[in-house]
């Protein structure tokens, strides 16, 4: 073998090699972490006093106690907003919001899907989670019967009051009017910060926004599937050929001195 290709291939090796462990490198960055956001802590950790819906995540939490307090408040410290902003939001259809903030507040497993933006309330922000299919179904159901004046909360609201009251051209309508479906509401109400997952229910695609701590949190393994296929940490199909490769290189040197 000349020269030449032996250094391409003990190169090829040892770009292959680079490759994993960049890959690794990203997919732990990906993993446990807080987003760089108003309330968020700098990182996930234990918080034992964690109210209501938000006590799901209290054994490892971007949010603080008093942020779980807050996001079951109507027009809360948090963002001002208020969900009653055209009549009294139906109790079953608020325990979903409740669940959303609690999820964006607290959660350490969302990192696969976090993005840098540039606003004055936070520097980075959540998009196209993969939404499990069933929560996204009994979000919408139980807020048919409430009411609503837009279909995306993120902007256009009008704040002179010092919380979001509906534009002067927008008229209350029941959900479905402004989110035909399920896909419509968890999609768009949030500038696409979630997306309806495909997957079926227990295929551990997809985050939950429910789910029983008792039986530990489905969102970890979750993350670490999306964080190791955005990372190409499985290389699929580059171990075997490595392998012969080096196993070649190695039959190579030891069988005939080279000229260098």
């Amino acid at each position: 073998m000349a020269r030449p290709q032996l250094l391409f291939l003990l190169a090829w090796v040892a770009a292959v090699g680079e490759a994993r462990h960049r890959s690794a490198w990203a997919r732990k960055e990906l993993l446990n972490v807080c987003m760089d956001a108003k309330h968020h802590k700098q990182e996930p950790g234990p918080e034992e006093k964690l109210h209501g819906q938000c006590s799901p995540w209290k054994n490892n939490a971007c949010c603080s106690i008093n942020t779980s307090h807050e996001a079951h408040r109507n027009i809360s410290y948090l963002y001002n907003f208020n969900w009653d902003h055209c009549g009294k939001m139906e109790p079953a259809c608020k325990q979903h919001f409740i669940q959303d903030t609690c999820l964006y507040e607290c959660s350490p497993n969302l990192g696969p899907w976090i993005q840098k933006v540039d606003q004055s309330w936070r520097r980075e922000r959540i998009l196209n989670v993969p939404l499990c299919k069933e929560d996204c179904e009994r979000w919408w159901e139980d807020c048919r019967s409430s009411f609503t004046c837009k279909s995306n909360w993120h902007k256009g609201w009008n704040w002179t009051s010092g919380y979001n009251t509906c534009p002067v051209k927008e008229a209350c309508h029941p959900f479905p009017f402004y989110f035909p479906t399920p896909a419509h509401l968890c999609n768009e109400i949030w500038t696409h910060s979630y997306k309806v997952s495909n997957y079926s229910r227990g295929s551990g695609r997809w985050i939950q926004m429910w789910f029983d701590p008792a039986h530990g949190n489905p969102n970890e393994e979750v993350a670490k599937f999306y964080a190791a296929a955005m990372s190409g940490a499985g290389l699929p199909g580059a171990w075997p050929p490595l392998l012969c490769l080096a196993l070649t290189v190695h039959w190579l040197l030891s069988r005939a001195p080279f000229t260098f």
